[in-house]
């Protein structure tokens, strides 16, 4: 079962979503891609969509490729200075790819053509003792650029390294914007390594949005929330962002009204039959609350609502729904059959999905995006789960408040 609105690969392994670009009336995303496969090989290549809105992504060429003494192509960034378009993208090597090289390439003509693979502008510092060094992040820093880059000390230290240029051509290390020993678990854990660490100003507050890896092991995404002075990162508070077993990788971007956003790679979405392993979420628009970072269901996902379901029954299996109660219960069924079932209370909620449960975070207002397969909940946190719907319908049903049901398409 594949999702109609979530972006999927016609065949192949895909994780991390990266280089999202509003460019010449469309948007333009990048994603790590293993041909081929349905299971993650390092020898991942930079994969390229494009379409009129962010859910409405048609696959294009693949953009950048192992070769030319890349091993894999892994996470980076896309930047565009005016006509100026590059993008900057890890490249490792094997055996030893925990520690990766960051190079730029440039497009021959546009974005929807070849890449030009250039130069490695940076590397991991000589004098850290580093186990891991990956995935760049670039935005504008006064008059030039600063780069983030995630790594991870061999002592348990998770750190966002930073470089700074006036052209995006050479690059000076400046030293470690941030850092947090994984032995700190209060308020929340934040692991041992930072993959794809970015920083952005939201509502003028500082906030660093990262993936939580630690031992080989995916978790979640966090953050932290404070005030950068230019070098340096002072974190007033931290906190997790994504809840459930799918959501990681988020990567940070622009629309088109120039918001800030997030879009996340869910994992363990796939069809192996048909050839086909990994997607992408729905995107999220980005606010800061105080200390706590906010993330509500882009507007391009109401964009592809229907006329609202007024006895909550939906023909097919895709629905965005409204749910707002103190307290109560919300069934989901497909085909009479129970697809998810969420117990709110006060501050959190029990969603369950089969013989699984969750507990996450939420407010007064609960959003719940069904797509087939494919579950993301958002309220204070956003959660995701993997769905086997029994059937080729939707009914939504309540025990308190108000739920507001529209079919997607």
């Amino acid at each position: 079962m594949r999702p109609a609105l979530h972006f999927t690969a016609r065949t192949g392994w895909i994780n991390d979503p990266h280089g999202l670009t509003w460019r010449d009336g469309e948007y333009h995303a990048f994603f790590q891609y293993v041909p081929g496969r349905v299971a993650w090989a390092p020898s991942c290549h930079w994969g390229h969509a494009s379409g009129p809105d962010l859910l409405s992504l048609t696959e294009r060429a693949v953009a950048l490729a192992p070769g030319d003494g890349d091993d894999g192509i892994w996470t980076g960034c896309l930047i565009v200075d005016g006509e100026d378009v590059r993008i900057f993208y890890t490249a490792i090597t094997e055996p030893d790819f925990g520690i990766g090289r960051v190079r730029v390439a440039t497009p021959e003509a546009d974005l929807d053509g070849a890449w030009v693979k250039g130069d490695v502008v940076v590397t991991a510092p000589a004098e850290l003792d580093l186990i891991a060094f990956r995935d760049p992040f670039i935005r504008r820093d006064g008059e030039g650029w600063r780069m983030f880059v995630g790594a991870a000390g061999r002592d348990g230290t998770a750190m966002a390294l930073s470089w700074t240029s006036p052209d995006l051509r050479a690059w000076e290390y400046t030293g470690v914007s941030l850092e947090r020993s994984t032995a700190v678990t209060e308020p929340v854990w934040m692991g041992a390594l930072w993959e794809c660490p970015q920083f952005v100003t939201l509502d003028g507050r500082d906030v660093m949005i990262s993936s939580v890896w630690d031992a080989d092991v995916l978790h979640y995404a966090g953050y932290a929330v404070g005030d950068f002075d230019g070098d340096g990162f002072d974190a007033e508070a931290w906190g997790r962002l994504t809840y459930g077993d799918g959501l990681y990788a988020p990567s940070l971007f622009f629309d088109a009204e120039g918001a800030a956003c997030l879009q996340f790679w869910i994992r363990g979405v796939g069809d192996h039959d048909a050839g086909w392993e990994g997607a992408h979420s729905v995107p999220y628009r980005l606010g800061c609350a105080g200390s706590v970072l906010t993330a509500t269901p882009h507007p391009d996902v109401a964009r592809h609502r229907g006329p609202r379901a007024l006895d909550g029954r939906v023909a097919g299996l895709a629905a965005d729904i409204e749910w707002s109660a103190a307290s109560g219960r919300l069934t989901v069924r497909s085909g009479g059959a129970e697809a998810v079932v969420v117990d709110k209370g006060d501050t959190d909620a029990v969603v369950r999905v089969g013989a699984q449960e969750w507990t996450v975070p939420v407010g007064a207002a609960v959003r719940i995006i069904l797509d087939g397969p494919v579950l993301e909940l958002s309220s204070q946190a956003v959660f995701s789960a993997v769905l086997a719907p029994a059937g080729d319908d939707l009914h939504v049903e309540t025990t308190a408040g108000t739920a507001v049901v529209y079919p997607l398409s």
